[in-house]
């Protein structure tokens, strides 16, 4: 059994070819289709956070009000890039969309990738110390993140307050419980997912990681996720870790799908440079009949050994569609595969 999502990358663009053409539409269609992805079995709606861009940018605003929509789904990122971010105004946030959602928060935070703007980080008041890296900062930042959700207090409390404190140190409010253990890190290499096994996070692996060994993306996305289980074991944590894997997967059952995606021009790896010196695996993108599709996903060996699947979806093509494509995989795909 695994559980299947969809995450979406929020992209609009004011075209007449796009179903989505504002940040409005981005936005309102999201929480729609989270809506719709629920109704039909599915379980979870996660977004990715990208800043400068025409894409979803600022999660928690559409993180409460998918949890105002919805009562069953998980509802996630994939993820908040960590160099953005002020750890204490986030965990306020946070907390208080895993509130509203009652508890469903599944945050998947990350040093990020390449953004829009070169630094983008900086514009938003954040710099490493000297002789740190971006890279350090984010890492800092997202373990002042966790330790602040573990709702322990820390800050001195004015003798003259306002209103009444508490006795001791005071948290910052509103604490939501539990959400400690639902904050994932979206590892592009071995050594950092070893990291967030570490600090006791769930591990995202996405459709791309840095190439370590020149062997098939999912091949090299398997050792990473043996990797991190190993390294959680050896960390003597007490629960059972998650992890995830995103995909491009559309089942070909109609003549929408077909046009859209029956071309099969991306069915291979593809090797590119996501940094100057890095070179980065991305994984092929799966579309084909059920049948054919269902052989094709058995061989993936990290799909296998993750417990969540993250269906990619082209949000452009309006919700409609998109609540097609996951109900296919959900109807056509996952039982054959054991998934369901």
């Amino acid at each position: 059994m695994k559980k299947i999502g969809f995450l979406s990358f929020g992209h609009w663009t004011p075209s007449s070819q796009s179903q989505t053409r504002s940040a409005s539409d981005a936005l309102l269609q999201s929480i729609d289709l989270a809506v719709a992805a629920e109704q039909l079995g599915a379980d979870g709606a996660y977004f990715r956070v990208h800043h400068f861009a025409r894409q979803l940018a600022s999660p928690f605003p559409l993180l409460a009000a998918v949890g105002v929509k919805t009562s069953r789904i998980e509802i996630g990122t994939a993820v908040i890039d960590m160099r953005y971010e002020n750890p204490l105004y986030m965990a306020e946030d946070a907390g208080a969309a895993d509130i509203i959602a009652g508890g469903r928060l599944q945050l998947g935070i990350s040093r990020g990738s390449p953004e829009q703007v070169i630094d983008g980080w900086r514009y938003f008041g954040y710099a490493p110390p000297e002789g740190q890296s971006d890279i350090d900062m984010a890492r800092h930042h997202a373990e002042v993140f966790l330790e602040t959700l573990r709702g322990d207090g820390f800050a001195q409390p004015n003798p003259r307050p306002m209103f009444p404190n508490p006795p001791g140190l005071l948290r910052l409010e509103p604490h939501s419980e539990g959400l400690r253990e639902r904050i994932w890190w979206g590892a592009a290499t071995n050594a950092t997912s070893q990291w967030a096994a570490k600090l006791g996070m769930n591990l995202q692996s996405s459709t791309l990681k840095f190439d370590e060994s020149g062997k098939p993306f999912h091949i090299q996305q398997a050792e990473q996720i043996r990797i991190y289980r190993e390294a959680w074991k050896a960390a003597g944590h007490q629960r059972e870790p998650r992890v995830s894997v995103s995909r491009s997967i559309f089942a070909l059952v109609d003549d929408r799908d077909r046009a859209y995606f029956g071309r099969g021009n991306q069915s291979s790896d593809q090797i590119g440079f996501i940094e100057e010196n890095t070179r980065a695996i991305f994984g092929r993108s799966y579309a084909a009949e059920p049948d054919v599709l269902i052989k094709e996903l058995a061989q993936d060996e990290a799909i296998a050994e993750a417990d969540t699947l993250l269906l990619t979806v082209p949000n452009q093509l309006g919700v409609d569609y998109n609540a097609h494509v996951i109900e296919a995989i959900l109807t056509h795909v996952a039982p054959a595969l054991g998934w369901r």
